[in-house]
């Protein structure tokens, strides 16, 4: 019993009004259920659910969103879901908070992924006549310690997003998550082909420590080879990125690919669109030269579609020089003129991106810049 004045939250008949009074003293609340029919007590008609009245804000936000809190089983929000993997690191905990908001913009809801390399996955094969059952019985303990560390890191995770949410600091969005093993790049593929969600979200380390890691980048691996738009999201990236997003820069080659990509950033970012300008920085590509080409008249078709199918965005155009195009992007990152770099990427085979790896690939070792990638 409290001393406090006691408000009512809701009225619910008692079946309803349990669940939600386990939710909320779950969470610190006090909570009384007090029968609306007073003249016939005995007569369930309905009961009030009333709590303090300092934590009414903190209530109404645990139950507007009661299905992310009471640990429903998973029901399909319109919007899909969104991929996001961490490695629990302040980096990509960035990246996850600002899947909340792209998944709200979405009415999707998000899952978390985390995968391990289990022990002896990357040693030497070695060809012998004999077995060594020892060293094999203590990569499964080992395995199993590190699986279940794995899962108090991702619970540890999901109580400070549930804290976020309760205060108000990320939108309620319904999540769960995923611990599994395997390579990373590899495990997140999977999931994007069995699961194939409709956003991956990423963090990304600051360039120099990427050149550092250039063999084996998860993001990039990932960027080359995944057929769902992806948003990087580098370690410097600030809290209030959707917010204060007022400049894109998207690379085209003006083809009918192209518009297919900047209608995905059209619908996908959180933004008031009529802040935004979108610098389409015009790469031309190498095939076009041997044939008869009009450029200007492609660029001219180009920014008509794009102001007459997307008004609210403002349309500026840059040429690109692919013989200083390194050039070019190292003055792009020095000069940080955009908040956002969206580029299409289309599917490559393996041969050629070893041998000339992807712009967005490219980009992601030279610049710190939040990037969208859209496969087309």
């Amino acid at each position: 019993m409290t001393n406090e004045k006691l408000l009512t939250l809701a009225i619910h008949t008692y079946e309803k009004a349990l669940p939600v009074k386990a939710l909320l003293e779950r969470e610190g609340i006090y909570v009384e259920l007090n029968n609306v029919n007073l003249e016939t007590p005995d007569v369930f008609a309905g009961v009030r659910v009333r709590i303090p009245e300092k934590d009414l804000p903190l209530a109404l936000r645990l139950v507007e969103n009661f299905e992310i809190f009471a640990y429903p089983d998973g029901e399909e929000r319109p919007g899909g879901m969104v991929l996001v993997p961490t490695d629990f690191s302040e980096c990509s905990e960035k990246a996850v908070r600002l899947a909340f908001t792209l998944a709200n913009s979405l009415r999707g809801r998000i899952r978390l992924l985390y995968s391990f390399i289990p022990p002896g996955s990357t040693a030497d094969l070695q060809l012998s006549d004999t077995y060594d059952y020892d060293a094999d019985i203590e990569d499964i303990e080992i395995s199993h310690k590190i699986e279940h560390d794995s899962k108090v890191l991702m619970s540890r995770l999901e109580e400070r997003l549930r804290l976020a949410i309760k205060a108000g600091e990320i939108p309620a969005v319904k999540f769960d998550s995923i611990v599994t093993e395997g390579i990373p790049e590899d495990a997140i593929l999977a999931c994007e082909r069995e699961q194939k969600p409709s956003l991956i979200v990423m963090g990304t380390r600051g360039a120099g420590k990427k050149q550092a890691e250039l063999i084996g980048s998860v993001t990039a691996e990932v960027l080359d080879s995944c057929r769902t738009p992806a948003f990087t999201v580098p370690e410097n990236v600030s809290p209030d990125f959707f917010s204060n997003l007022k400049s894109v820069g998207f690379f085209c080659n003006l083809d009918q690919q192209d518009i297919l990509a900047l209608d995905t950033l059209y619908r996908m970012f959180p933004v008031d669109k009529n802040n935004i300008e979108v610098t389409l920085l015009h790469i031309p590509s190498r095939r076009r030269f041997a044939v008869a080409y009009d450029p200007a008249h492609s660029i001219d078709r180009l920014l008509s579609y794009c102001k007459n199918h997307f008004p609210d965005y403002r349309f500026r155009i840059k040429d690109i020089s692919l013989d200083i195009f390194e050039k070019e992007i190292s003055e792009l990152e020095a000069a940080r003129p955009f908040d956002l770099v969206c580029m299409p990427n289309k599917k490559r085979s393996v041969f050629a991106r070893f041998f000339n790896p992807s712009l967005p690939h490219k980009i992601l070792f030279r610049a710190d810049i939040p990037m969208m990638v859209i496969p087309v």
